[in-house]
């Protein structure tokens, strides 16, 4: 089960990102289906698991398209609610050459979905296996699915991806919180450049209430934290090419995995791979792999 954002991308390719007051010519638009939760449902569906998601779309042109990018995926949407008078979430994404990029959210009908539709979809929560939840819906609404997954004793996965303004550490009371460097530094107030680093960040972040702790490093790899027992998780070597939803690959390839073999360790190692092939692909859902590449990457590279 994921409960969280879908959004429509509009990503615009430029020599260079214009400056305040400065109109430049572009060389290229698409709309592409993205959003942290609709992203990580299909990197779900994509690793094996049959997903079901709760989120909120409006009643533009887009809504639709968004809905159908999920049922293409196999994900399932009868949770997916429409939203009267409002805009389906949309981020306006200016690349430019270089790599660089600016992005403008408009959280639109994900802004609109709250607690009360949590608990009108409660029993789907208490259904799942596992619950994945990131922080582009309201903070209330994350809160109420934690609260409602955590009765059930169903398992629940915090993707702390933005981390919210509003942040609270009733957010923590999670089975595991997968943040990634620069996320965790932002939650504990210092910089991770290293394993052990993560490490202390990882033991801090528990002690606020996570049950256990992955802090995704890139290319130095994952570091877990699974009960009291810290792991360095390596990370395959790849040639990176753009990393927009390695992480939303990660978490989702762990999720399925975890529930697959409650074995948390083996679940990180597995989503390591997933995350790392991602990585080698331009886009956020394009880049994502299914179950059988991964795999292969994953014969590949223990065979290099």
């Amino acid at each position: 089960m994921v409960c969280g954002s879908i959004n429509m991308d509009l990503v615009v390719r430029c020599q260079q990102i214009p400056k305040p007051g400065q109109t430049v010519s572009a060389e290229s638009a698409s709309e592409v289906c993205g959003g942290k939760g609709a992203n990580q449902a299909v990197a779900a569906a994509l690793a094996g698991g049959q997903v079901q998601m709760i989120g909120r779309v409006g009643d533009d042109a887009f809504a639709g398209r968004l809905c159908e990018n999920l049922q293409k995926h196999a994900v399932d949407c009868a949770a997916v609610m429409p939203t009267p008078q409002s805009t389906s979430g949309l981020a306006v994404i200016a690349v430019e050459r270089s790599g660089e990029n600016s992005i403008l959210v408009v959280p639109g009908a994900n802004g609109r979905l709250s607690p009360q539709d949590v608990l009108r979809h409660q029993q789907i929560i208490q259904s799942a296996d596992v619950l994945m939840l990131q922080l582009e819906i309201p903070t209330p609404s994350v809160l109420a699915a934690i609260r409602v997954a955590n009765t059930a004793g169903v398992r629940c996965i915090l993707d702390p991806a933005p981390v919210a303004q509003d942040w609270t550490d009733e957010l923590l009371d999670v089975d595991l919180v997968c943040p990634n460097e620069s996320e965790a530094a932002a939650l504990v107030g210092r910089e991770i450049h290293s394993v052990e680093d993560a490490r202390a960040a990882a033991r801090q972040l528990q002690t606020r209430g996570a049950k256990n702790v992955a802090i995704t490093m890139g290319e130095k790899g994952t570091g877990l934290l699974a009960g009291q027992t810290f792991h360095h998780v390596p990370a395959p070597s790849i040639q990176p090419v753009d990393t927009t939803a390695a992480g939303d690959a990660f978490a989702s390839a762990l999720a399925v995995e975890w529930a697959d073999t409650s074995n948390l360790l083996q679940a990180t190692r597995f989503a390591n791979f997933a995350g790392a092939l991602a990585a080698t692909k331009f886009g956020a859902q394009q880049s994502l792999a299914n179950r059988n590449e991964i795999e292969a990457f994953r014969k590949q590279a223990c065979t290099q």
